[in-house]
């Protein structure tokens, strides 16, 4: 992009009532509209300086924190980069060397780690109730050390997947379609199918098809759910999505089918979840180190898994959709059929004629958490940007 539409995107923004500053960012709904468009327009921009070879640090200085409760690689890498991308060093807090396991208390950890941190990146998906409620929880010891004067700074907080919603993933997800579509203005009407798929595992966390029936909906879109019968998302999540389409003029739909829901589709999203109920069950057991219950647990569900081998995103469900040239869309990584696993979620053949596609996709999630950290951590915004335009030096020196 050149110089100049960059800064016809910094004037765009400072056309939104953004309202991020000093702010979490934990759920997407829970979000202005123009929060929203404030997010996608700002890691656009900061992509554009990134590929313009312009410097987007705004910090000499600081840590960003990361806290995986669970395994990642492209969002662990993605908050890297991003804290990189703006000047800040990083320091993941590896809980098997922390005194968390002595008995340190989360009101004592999260003063502990942020003396000189301007944010906290945090996962905590396995757990339903859990996940999001310990980030709120982090969020309030933070609020209580700055208020006390223990921190100088209170550091923001970025939902990295928790048991509710995925906003860095739903938001680069958000990202890609607005390319791919040629603005936000194209998504209006689209159908977009999140659908469940076969996966020979069977704890995956419900946080992405709740995170893309919350944002996609506000969009206008038109968004069928689609699962094999009890295998149900938080009802919460679903009432999210219900009132997001009414207010948007979308529609949002429910249906047990994978074939239904492909009809027509402009986007497919089929993406393997374990049902909010065995979730539930799955904590219980964990709590109690119940070793032999969770085996019980998961043969149980791996067993109920395979009735729904035919739950896989193949060449005939792609020729159901929109002229058969669906967006196939996936948070990776994907079980690929006689790739990855035996069956899975995705035909080999369909997987790699979109492989790229999911790349790109993922690759705007750097750029979407640099964008959430410095909305959050900066009151002019647009200002900011357009001084990194007109006087940011050079990323690389050449």
């Amino acid at each position: 992009m050149k110089k100049s539409k960059i800064k016809d995107s910094v004037k765009l923004l400072e056309k939104l009532n953004i309202e991020m500053f000093g702010k979490d960012f934990l759920l997407t709904w829970e979000k202005s509209d123009d929060d929203i468009l404030a997010t996608l327009e700002t890691a656009e921009i900061l992509k554009n300086l990134y590929e313009n070879n312009i410097s987007c640090k705004v910090y000499e200085s600081g840590l960003g924190i990361s806290i995986f409760k669970d395994n990642s690689t492209r969002t662990r890498f993605s908050f890297a980069s991003a804290i990189n991308l703006l000047g800040l060093a990083l320091m993941d807090l590896d809980e098997g060397k922390s005194q968390i396991a002595h008995g340190e208390t989360v009101r004592e950890t999260a003063n502990m780690v942020s003396f000189l941190s301007e944010v906290i990146g945090i996962r905590h998906d396995m757990y339903i109730g859990e996940g999001n409620s310990y980030m709120r929880e982090v969020g309030a010891a933070l609020d209580d050390g700055y208020k006390n004067g223990v921190l100088h700074q209170r550091p923001t907080i970025v939902n990295l997947q928790c048991d509710i919603d995925h906003p860095t993933q739903t938001m680069a997800d958000l990202c890609w379609l607005k390319k791919y579509f040629g603005g936000l203005e194209n998504l209006k009407g689209r159908k977009i199918a999140m659908t469940w798929a076969y996966s020979p595992s069977y704890g995956k966390p419900l946080s992405v098809p709740q995170g893309i029936i919350g944002l996609m909906t506000r969009m206008g879109m038109e968004v069928e759910l689609a699962y094999p019968e009890g295998y149900d998302l938080l009802p919460e999540t679903i009432e999210v999505a219900k009132k997001n389409a009414e207010k948007s003029g979308g529609k949002f739909k429910i249906s047990n089918s994978m074939q239904e829901a492909f009809k027509n589709a402009d986007i497919v999203y089929p993406k393997s979840w374990a049902p909010f109920k065995v979730m539930e069950e799955r904590v219980k057991l964990l709590k109690n180190n119940d070793d032999a219950g969770l085996k019980a647990l998961e043969k149980k569900c791996l067993e109920n898994n395979a009735k729904y081998k035919n739950w896989e995103c193949t060449e005939d469900l792609m020729k159901l959709t929109k002229d058969g040239k669906a967006l196939y869309m996936h948070c990776l990584p994907a079980d690929i059929t006689g790739v990855s696993c035996k069956a899975g979620e995705v035909a080999a053949s369909v997987f790699e004629r979109y492989r790229l596609d999911t790349y790109k996709e993922a690759s705007y999630k750097p750029f979407v958490i640099a964008a959430m950290i410095l909305l959050a951590k900066f009151e002019d915004a647009p200002k900011l940007l357009g001084d990194l335009l007109k006087d940011g030096g050079k990323r690389i020196n050449f």
